[in-house]
């Protein structure tokens, strides 16, 4: 089960990031969780939000390049060891996660971590035989 990430490209400027973040607020978007990348030139930030296709229409409506990816937002539990164990369930499965970030669920008292994988649909199939729980967009409104 895939959620949508919005990735959004940022000039690598001062004030870019408090610009980005004043549209999201003039549209009244909440966040889940973000993610900044940068590299010289530009940056990316990827945010998980509870309605990605409206926020990334008005993003796009305010000039940013945005581009939605599906990722797995995996539920696991608050404490040491957890996304060790999920890692080397994938290691030994051969999947590659790419990237990650996480977040805690403040209603829940879980983690969640937010992958984005080589070949989503196989590390699907690794972790529901694995039976760990993968949180789904509605799922993370009530987080």
């Amino acid at each position: 089960m895939t959620i949508k990430q919005i990735s959004i490209f940022i000039e690598n400027r001062k004030n870019a990031l408090s610009e980005l973040t004043k549209v999201l607020a003039e549209h009244k978007i909440s966040m889940r969780t973000i993610s900044i990348a940068d590299t010289s030139d530009f940056g990316i930030a990827r945010i998980i939000v509870d309605n990605p296709d409206q926020v990334q229409a008005a993003l796009e409506r305010s000039a940013y390049i945005v581009k939605a990816t599906p990722v797995i937002a995996l539920e696991i539990p608050d404490e040491a060891g957890s996304l060790n164990k999920i890692l080397k369930l994938l290691a030994d499965n051969n999947r590659n996660v790419e990237y990650m970030y996480g977040f805690t669920g403040h209603k829940s008292g879980n983690a969640y971590m937010i992958i984005r994988c080589t070949d989503i649909a196989e590390t699907e199939k690794v972790l529901e035989k694995a039976g760990i729980h993968m949180a789904s967009q509605e799922e993370l409104k009530e987080i």
